[in-house]
């Protein structure tokens, strides 16, 4: 861990809800519902500027949920959440681009039959030709599309992806696309950047790579909060981490610290999970073996 995050974060409680010095998204009592299923019910939770935290939990913890939430692209039952001092509750995720909260997704969304350049000056904001009036007037945004331009051309260098430049981005691999998406959200010039599963399908070969762009985020000065299974990239690149079980947050910590925690343990491998059987659980466990046996058994007869 840098010496400047240890600094940041000197002092903060390894504890659901716990205040940071400066934080550039903070939530408090929201939730979601689907039918009569509380998928999230995040009391409070906050996310430190300038580091980079991961959120993690078991399949089902609700962390895709409590994503969407948080970029707008689902709106919550109930709850608060404030984006670097400005109330979004509710706001929608182009609201939120504008803002400079932008986001990538597990499976990536670009748009596969533009080239990879012109994926890239779509994540451009504020785009004069946008307009159809000015469209129609090309000196009010040529000079501004030229910036654009050179701005997603270094992107791409930058990604490594300079050689795919004129391809249609249905032709790239799927790390390809994911450097892609990330390049793509960069042309936002965003201040907080949230990746779903940011490593999910990459090959080996580029997950290094995408870890070390990461990284170059937080470098910048750039926030960043990402969805990862893989414990080994948590503890790789975060600084802080939030762990999610059955909708709820159940502990915030450094990354080398949650894999002792008891909650953590729990939530992944099921409460008492090294435990000896009681008798009673083992007769248990003896009957409903033999009555799933006696139902196949009776099936093939």
């Amino acid at each position: 861990m840098p010496a400047e995050t240890a600094d940041a974060l000197a002092g903060v409680p390894h504890v659901p809800g716990a205040d940071k010095p400066d934080p550039i998204l903070a939530v408090e009592g929201m939730s979601r519902s689907f039918g009569g299923l509380l998928a999230v019910d995040v009391e409070k939770v906050s996310i430190q500027r300038g580091l980079i935290t991961a959120l993690i939990g078991p399949n089902g913890a609700g962390k895709t949920t409590f994503f969407n939430l948080l970029t707008g692209f689902d709106a919550p039952d109930a709850g608060t959440a404030t984006f670097d001092g400005q109330a979004v509750s509710g706001m929608s995720s182009h609201r939120l681009a504008k803002m400079g909260m932008v986001r990538t997704f597990q499976l990536t969304k670009s748009l596969t039959r533009l080239s990879v350049i012109e994926n890239m000056k779509l994540g451009a904001r504020d785009q004069k030709g946008e307009s159809f009036l000015s469209a129609l007037v090309p000196f009010i945004w040529r000079y501004q599309e030229e910036e654009i331009e050179d701005r997603a051309e270094a992107l791409l260098e930058r990604f490594q992806l300079s050689h795919m430049r004129d391809q249609y981005a249905g032709t790239l691999s799927g790390g390809q696309r994911k450097l892609l998406e990330m390049a793509r959200a960069l042309m936002a010039e965003p201040t907080l950047v949230m990746l779903d599963e940011p490593m999910a399908g990459v090959n080996p070969a580029l997950t290094q790579s995408l870890l070390e762009h990461v990284k170059g985020l937080r470098t910048e000065g750039i926030t960043v909060v990402f969805v990862e299974h893989d414990m080994d990239v948590v503890r790789d690149i975060s600084d802080w981490v939030v762990v999610m079980s059955e909708g709820r947050v159940i502990f915030e910590g450094p990354p080398d610290v949650i894999s002792q925690d008891p909650a953590v343990i729990d939530a992944y491998l099921g409460a008492h999970h090294d435990a000896p059987l009681t008798e009673e659980q083992e007769e248990q466990r003896i009957a409903s073996a033999e009555a799933e046996l006696a139902e196949k058994e009776g099936e093939v007869t």
